[in-house]
């Protein structure tokens, strides 16, 4: 999750990338998901109670109790910089809107579906200068009258330019 907040700066190639640093990077992401597990009734009706009970463990563990803070070390190229979401293939199913796109900061509206699920959000960054990065992520998933909220905010800060073995 925390790459894909820092990396939020580059979804299309019509967009400015963030004048930022390559190499290790450390972020620190602060937020919370609220609300219910985006998962089709019917699919939990399949469950045994054992794996319910394991599904719900898995999301209280990932924040649905309450805000939570992680940190994670990151390894940044041009290339994730350029394509941070992976490829095309990867991301066929969802509509990216830049509502800014400049060195200094970016703003993607995100609207997604698979399936019968949907997901609604906005990536906020800014490079305040080429070693730190700054942003937020609000988004909203829903399917099978499941609805999660999703909000976070983040700082990242460059370490260095050669990525130790912790970083992914």
């Amino acid at each position: 999750l925390a790459a894909a907040l820092f990396c939020a700066t580059a979804w299309a190639a019509e967009t400015t990338p963030l004048d930022v640093k390559t190499g290790e990077w450390e972020a620190t992401v602060t937020g919370e998901a609220t609300g219910q597990a985006p998962v089709p009734q019917e699919m939990l009706d399949k469950m045994t109670p054992e794996q319910r009970a394991r599904m719900d463990a898995m999301m209280k563990a990932r924040g649905m109790q309450g805000p939570r803070t992680t940190v994670n070390k990151h390894c940044v190229r041009k290339e994730t910089l350029d394509k941070p979401f992976g490829n095309d293939e990867q991301r066929k199913s969802c509509k990216q809107t830049f509502v800014t796109s400049s060195a200094t900061k970016q703003e993607v509206h995100l609207d997604c579906e698979n399936g019968n699920g949907k997901q609604t959000g906005t990536f906020k960054v800014e490079a305040v200068d080429s070693g730190t990065v700054k942003g937020s992520m609000q988004i909203t998933a829903s399917n099978g009258g499941r609805t999660m909220n999703l909000n976070y905010t983040y700082a990242a800060k460059w370490l260095g330019p050669v990525c130790s073995e912790n970083a992914k």
